[in-house]
């Protein structure tokens, strides 16, 4: 009788506090249902925690680590086991590591605002944490290279130790800002501060100010006033490509002690940017039209017929306000669905092309890698990870 081989134990130094670490840890799970299990040592722990006491004795095969402290990263090198970090603060580079792609996001964020109209915008992070930082460079960077200027908050570690003054300064820097405004914040609780001091001031949210978040905590985002738009990271992705990781690490393999970026799914849209921030009434409408038809197969004529004036005025109008045309809009737009089915769901390309107005599949996957340079099928495997 053959001896039956103990399963790989691994712990999950992942606190469960937030939806980006619930997220990890449901990806986590889903690599864990397709191959052959492993013993889980999971404990409840906040983000930046001491390390738990049962670290120092623990005996098992690998581990997975929100990597946030220096005392983390010791505790788990000490451990002398393989390691996957999936945190992006920039400790422990000896350990592979599966992040958010911040160049991506920032971009995704950026990109939202602009199609949105505004021509003001600025960024509002969190001192505490290197990732923000570098979320702030890429946004910035990225509204430079289209021609736009932004600004930053600034903001130090030892400034959340006294929130009033911060809200303080925070409500006195918006106040202060051009409007109409875009701003992007480094996470969602972030937004929630910048609508509350949006809301104190008496600004109109989104008219004259519209603001972004980070991580789409659903919950807390629809418990803001108004309700939070938020880039989607693909959190779950990151889970199941580090558990992908430490098991090849567990059975020997090499894996490079590198930083894997993962691209955001896109942005979950809420009250606090759904405007079309233009001056020119009749073109805000039009691009309001083509948000809400897009995916029904609509052209140019539609567009005209549900607000008169001439093509020539129209095409003119789109290209001074928006740098592009009323015909390229509404392909980003059916662009745009696509590529949340393509990531969100299970439906089959026939079945997204109908949804969004594509007559057929292959005319659907012809756009799409014209747009994307992707074909569906890529997207689909760079973002999506088992549902449910």
């Amino acid at each position: 009788m053959g001896v039956v081989k103990a399963r790989p134990t691994v712990a999950l130094l992942v606190e469960t506090s937030n939806r980006y670490s619930r997220e990890l840890l449901r990806g986590i799970r889903a690599y864990m249902r397709e191959h052959p299990s492993w013993a889980i040592h999971l404990s409840e722990q906040g983000r930046g925690a001491t390390p738990p006491a049962w670290l120092a004795h623990w005996r098992g095969d690998g581990i997975i680590a929100r990597i946030e402290t220096a005392a983390i990263a010791k505790a788990v090198t000490e451990a002398g086991v393989p390691v996957v970090n999936v945190s992006a603060a920039g400790l422990a580079p000896a350990f592979p590591a599966v992040i958010s792609d911040s160049v991506a996001i920032a971009r995704t964020a950026a990109e939202h605002l602009m199609d949105r109209g505004f021509r003001y915008f600025a960024y509002c992070g969190d001192a505490r944490f290197a990732w923000s930082k570098r979320h702030e460079e890429n946004f910035l960077a990225t509204l430079d290279d289209a021609g736009h200027s932004a600004v930053a908050f600034r903001t130090n570690p030892r400034d959340f130790a006294n929130w009033a003054a911060e809200h303080k300064r925070l409500r006195r820097w918006i106040s202060e800002l051009p409007k109409p405004l875009g701003i992007m914040t480094c996470y969602d609780i972030r937004g929630q501060q910048v609508l509350d001091a949006c809301r104190e001031l008496g600004l109109r949210v989104p008219d004259e100010v519209g603001v972004i978040g980070q991580h789409n905590d659903d919950l807390l985002c629809e418990l803001c006033d108004p309700p939070l738009s938020s880039v989607i990271p693909n959190a779950r992705r990151a889970g199941y490509v580090a558990a992908e990781m430490l098991g090849h690490m567990m059975k020997g393999r090499q894996v490079p002690a590198k930083v894997t970026a993962l691209p955001p799914v896109g942005v979950a849209t809420r009250q606090s940017t759904d405007v079309v921030a233009l001056d020119d009434r009749q073109i805000a409408e039009a691009v309001r039209f083509i948000r809400r038809h897009a995916c029904e197969n609509i052209s140019v004529s539609d567009v005209l017929r549900a607000v008169p004036m001439s093509r020539t005025l129209l095409e003119r109008k789109f290209q001074k306000l928006l740098k592009r045309t009323p015909a390229s809009e509404i392909i980003a737009c059916r662009i745009r669905a696509v590529g949340d089915l393509l990531a969100t769901t299970t439906l089959t390309v026939a079945e997204i092309a109908e949804r969004t107005g594509f007559s057929s599949p292959e005319y659907l996957s012809a756009a799409f890698r014209r747009e994307t340079g992707r074909t569906p099928r890529d997207h689909r495997r760079a973002h999506a990870v088992a549902h449910g």
